[in-house]
């Protein structure tokens, strides 16, 4: 990318604009601004979910790489034309997954984003990489964009809903579940308990 920040305060945005890495202006509102944003929002989210002194170290570890990765994806937001986000970053989500989900019991129910803290801290992070996708998505109908980006979005997406059952479990804790109130009429019928379907 191009050069590193020497000052903070310019002033070239007062106008609604702002520079890309390629040196071009577009609107705030652009849409491959909101896709930065959103990306960048994410980040941050993720940083305070790395304040949680309770968080298994390897999910610490994981966290602090898919900082860095987003790091690069935002990188190839700002620069259009840039490939900066690896494929072994794609494989390591992947890999994530495969290992966490395993050690989780299989869900049957709906779950709230809620527990401790730090699970629902990475549900707050899970919604925003949600739009971030939503951005993403939304910029490649316009431009064109390397898949990866959308699908390293989805990808984590899902791996920090996974990461919230996670972080409930080493704390000691467990799901918790949506009481819905049309499932149990399903479920229930006098007194006779059916089983899920």
């Amino acid at each position: 990318m191009g050069q590193r920040l020497t000052q903070i305060v310019t002033r070239t945005g007062d106008d609604g604009t702002t520079g890309l890495g390629d040196n071009t202006r577009v609107p705030k509102d652009h849409l491959r601004i909101q896709a930065l944003g959103d990306v960048d929002e994410l980040n941050s989210h993720i940083g305070l979910l790395l304040c949680e002194s309770a968080l298994p170290a390897s999910v610490c570890a994981l966290l602090v790489d898919i900082q860095h990765h987003l790091f690069d994806l935002g990188g190839e937001l700002a620069v259009p034309g840039s490939e900066l986000l690896r494929q072994t970053a794609l494989l390591q989500l992947d890999e994530a997954l495969a290992t966490h989900n395993a050690a989780l019991p299989r869900l049957a129910e709906f779950i709230l984003p809620a527990g401790v803290r730090g699970a629902a801290q990475a549900h707050v992070c899970r919604t925003v990489a949600r739009r971030a996708e939503r951005a993403v998505v939304a910029l490649g109908t316009a431009e064109p964009l390397r898949p990866a980006l959308r699908q390293y979005l989805n990808r984590l997406s899902d791996l920090l809903f996974v990461l919230a059952r996670v972080i409930n479990r080493a704390a000691g804790g467990d799901d918790v579940y949506w009481k819905s109130n049309r499932l149990a009429d399903l479920l229930y019928t006098s007194d006779t308990p059916r089983s899920a379907p």
